[in-house]
């Protein structure tokens, strides 16, 4: 199975999964609108993924991206600052001309 096919594959099963989860989740709730809705969207994603058939043999996928680093949402040692230039206004300690 070429790579193309496989995550064909890959998406088939999630899709089939989803669909499990979402019949679930009928019985649980019953016949809602929200459980309509999701069963109208993951029906539709099926057919999507039918309809979109081979690859374009021009297409060159891109590199595959790298994760992105988690960057923590604390303050930063003022320390780290010290002797920095703030942007716009120069060093401290120096004169516009």
């Amino acid at each position: 199975m070429s790579e193309g096919n496989s995550s064909v594959a890959a998406v088939v099963r999630a899709l089939e999964g989803l669909h499990a989860a979402v019949g679930k989740l009928s019985q649980e709730y019953g016949d809602t609108l929200g459980i309509r809705r999701l069963v109208s969207d993951v029906a539709r994603l099926s057919e999507d993924l039918a309809e979109l058939g081979p690859p374009d043999p021009r297409h060159r996928p891109g590199p595959v991206p790298e994760e992105l680093e988690e960057i923590p949402d604390v303050e930063y040692d003022a320390s780290m600052w010290t002797d920095a230039e703030q942007e716009g206004f120069g060093a401290p300690d120096r004169h516009a001309p």
